[in-house]
Order: C-alpha cells, then structure tokens, then sequence
C-alpha cells in the first residue's frame, strides 16, 4: 500500500474486511450516555420543584416568581460557559476524563440543593449543575461517534437525545411523589453511576492516536468490537496545532462549522421552548382536571420518538429524517398559531395577560374543540422535533468536525445552542407583544421552513460512513 492510498484508508475497516460484531461498545455508550440523562434531569428538575419551594416554610428557602424564573433559567447560561470549558476539556484532558469531571459539578449541585438554607444556595446548585449539562452535552456525543463503528453511529448517536428525554421524563414522574429535596438526592444516582461504569471503559481509539499511543488504540478496538480485524489504523495530522482563524479558509472547516451552528439555531428557533411553555396552559382549556399531565404526556411522546429515530436512524438516514422533521413542525406551529388567532382577542391594547391566555370568541363546545385542535398540533409537534430536530443535530455535531478542531467546533456549537435557548425563552414573551401569539408562532413556522431547506441544501447524508469519510467529503477529496 503506497502512503498516499494509505491517506485515504478509513478508519474502521478495509475492502473485504469483516463488520465488528463487539457488545462492549453498548456498555461504553450506555455508561457515557449517563451524562445525558443527568442532564436531562436536570433540566426537568426545575418543573416540580419551583412549585413546591413556592409553597415550602420557613426555615426552608423559598422562592417567589423573580427567584423562580431564575432558577430555572440560570442552568442555561451556566451550560454555555460548560459548553466553552467541555471545548477546551476534550482536547486537553480527552474525552473519558471530560465525562469522569463533569460528574463532579453534577453531585455538588444537587448536594448544595439538597443542603440549601437559603436561595442563593439553591442558585448556587443550579449553576453548578448547568456547568455539568454544558460539558456533558458536548462531550456524551463525541465519545459515542468515536467508539462506534459505522454501522450503530445513528443508532448510539441518538441515545444521547433519548437519555436527554428520558432524565426529563423521570424528574417529572419523581416530582409527583418527592417533595424538591428528596428529588435533588435522587438528581445524584445517575452521574454516580455514570462515574463508576466509565472508570471501567477505555478513551476512544481517535483521541489516544492523537496521543502516538497506537498499541493503545488498537487494544482499545479489540476491547469495544470484540477484534481489531480490518480495523486500519489513519494517518494522524499535527492535531497539536490548534484551532486558528486562517483554517475557516478552507472548505473542509467552514463547511462543517456553518453546519453545526446552523443545525443549533434552527433547533432553538423551531419554537420548542415556547411550545412547551404553553403545554399546561392548554391542557387546562382541554379541560384536564390536572393539568400537570401535561408535562408527562409531553415526556412520553419525547421518549418514544426519540427512541423511534434512534432505531431507525441507520436505515432511513439522517437528512430525509430531519426533512419529514421540519415538514411535521411547519404544519403543527401554524395550526398553534391558527388557535391563538381564532382564540385571541384582536384588540391591540390586550395586556400582558391576556397574551398568557386565551381568550375564546367562541361558544364554549366550540371553545373546547379549538383547545383540542391545540392539543393535536402540540403533541404532532413534540413527536415530529424528537423524531428529527431534537436527536439529530448533537448526532451530526459529533460526526462532521475533523478531529484536530472538533473540540473547539463542538463548543461552539453547545455556546450557540444554550445561548439561543435563553435568549428564545427569555424573549419570547416581548415577540408575543410586538406580533401577537399567533404572529410568533407563524415565525418560528417560518423558521422551521427555513430549516428543511437548509437540510435539503446544506446537509451532506452521513449514514454509513466512516468520519474520515466524512471529513473527505468536506474538503473534496
């Protein structure tokens, strides 16, 4: 083999060599998608708990409606700055000590919660562990991309998004029966275990090439799939040089990095957070008498889409998923918008009130008909971003970056996606002002319409393709 046929060799396997049939790639993945789930939860933790620390006595804490709005919305800004110091972890430390540390800030903050005497000690929690869900969102599904072998990529990949749903899920169902400390304490199981399973796997193959440690590597392949046959080792680059201005000169660095933010800003801009802001809301126009079921029928068809386009995503690929994604969310943001505009006043003076809740011009059966139409398009709508915009960008995040920037990329790609998570949320209500409910909700329509173009346009299909290959494809070759 001349070197330069030998540049070209993928990662996994040569002509005519056998697919890897390992099992311990599924415990390393499970053990790295921990993190995820801890995230999820959380995220999720904030739904239960703010009721019952509004409600909780002295001497506990407890929060009015500034401290409220707070604690749920510090975790996001708290998980940029992770997502900077996950950038910066996955290069220097690697990717097995990135997931072990961020373990840390995980138990802290749920310890602080559940010691908390006061609310600076409950924001400090929160903080803490926002910190975690920024480093462990970049890092879960870098490790996952570089353990796996072709053929289970979509399939591991998407676990992160199904772990992310299902901690969310768990909060919720938790939050019925434990009062906010008890559910800070059960906030600590999963990174526990997250740090004891992932002291028993190895750092994935790529990162130790980077370090010359190639005998290393090649045990770590026979570890993961069970044999290194028609495993081919790459060439590896200077991956020392760092990342600098001048490379997003070339194609194969600023194609996939306009791809990554890209994928990040339609995913918060599809108009998620504010649909789910609404959940409760309508639910109780429906006539739920607990209209707290909201939150978990929302989890639940999170989860069982999700782990839909997780066993589906090898099969059917990951473009014409995100394109049947953003086609289901344009037609279920405009029927929500539709509902407010059938059900709003159109008065221009309506107070902020009035557009926190609906106001019927109907008769009442008609009235309920229309909350139900509501209801429809919501859940169409959660099914259809966990089916695609929800899994997919943080799987593609973690495929199309060559190695020697990817730790930068993927950080700021994790920036752009909590920053405009707290920014969509914080100034979706003002949006509602300027355009009304039904306006806001027809821009993100229009923004998801944007986003199957872009997928249509932009984004290259990465089924079953080895991430060198990937990276070829960037730059030409």
């Amino acid at each position: 083999m001349t070197p330069e046929n030998r540049e070209e060799t993928p990662l996994l396997l040569r002509p005519g060599g056998s697919a890897p049939r390992g099992r311990r790639v599924f415990l390393a993945a499970f053990a790295a998608a921990l993190g995820p789930l801890s995230f999820g939860f959380a995220l999720g933790y904030s739904s239960p708990a703010i009721p019952s620390l509004q409600r909780s006595a002295p001497p506990a804490p407890r929060l009015d409606d500034s401290a409220a709005s707070w604690f749920g919305a510090v975790v996001t800004l708290s998980a940029a700055a992770g997502g900077v110091l996950g950038g910066w972890l996955v290069d220097h430390a690697g990717r097995k000590l990135t997931l072990l540390l961020c373990t840390a800030p995980f138990v802290a903050g749920f310890a602080l919660i559940t010691a908390a005497q006061d609310v600076w000690m409950l924001l400090g929690g929160r903080l803490l562990t926002g910190l975690a869900c920024g480093v462990a969102s970049l890092v879960a599904p870098v490790y996952i991309s570089e353990i796996a072998y072709p053929a289970v990529r979509g399939l591991l990949g998407s676990c992160v998004q199904l772990m992310v749903v299902i901690g969310i899920l768990l909060a919720y169902l938790a939050g019925w029966v434990l009062e906010w400390r008890w559910l800070a304490v059960l906030g600590c199981g999963p990174p526990t275990l997250m740090l004891l399973l992932m002291c028993c796997m190895p750092e994935t193959p790529r990162f130790l090439l980077t370090q010359h440690k190639h005998q290393e590597a090649r045990a770590t392949v026979r570890f993961l799939w069970g044999s290194d046959e028609g495993w081919e080792e790459p060439p590896v680059r200077d991956e020392h040089q760092g990342f600098q201005l001048a490379l997003l000169r070339h194609p194969g660095i600023y194609k996939p990095f306009v791809i990554g933010v890209s994928l990040m800003a339609f995913q918060q801009l599809s108009g998620v957070n504010a649909i789910m802001f609404y959940a409760e809301t309508i639910f109780e126009e429906a006539k739920f008498k607990d209209s707290s079921l909201a939150s978990v029928i929302m989890g639940t068809i999170q989860v069982l889409f999700t782990g839909i386009a997780a066993l589906i995503m090898d099969r059917v690929g990951r473009r014409p998923l995100l394109a049947l994604s953003g086609v289901v969310m344009v037609f279920s943001t405009s029927a929500f918008g539709t509902y407010f505009k059938l059900t709003q006043s159109g008065s221009s003076n309506s107070s902020h009130v009035d557009l926190l809740t609906p106001i019927s011009m109907e008769p009442q059966d008609a009235s309920l008909g229309l909350a139900w139409l509501a209801v429809g398009s919501m859940c169409l709508f959660i099914a259809g971003f966990a089916l695609g915009w929800g899994p997919i960008p943080w799987l593609l995040m973690s495929e199309i970056f060559p190695l020697h920037i990817k730790g930068v990329a993927t950080g700021v790609c994790v920036l752009t996606n909590w920053l405009m998570a707290f920014l969509v949320t914080k100034e979706f209500t003002s949006l509602m002002e300027a355009l009304r409910p039904y306006g806001a909700f027809w821009l993100a329509s229009a923004f998801c319409i944007c986003s199957v173009l872009f997928t249509l346009f932009c984004i290259p299909e990465t089924k079953g393709k080895t991430l060198e290959q990937i990276t070829a494809h960037f730059e030409g070759r």
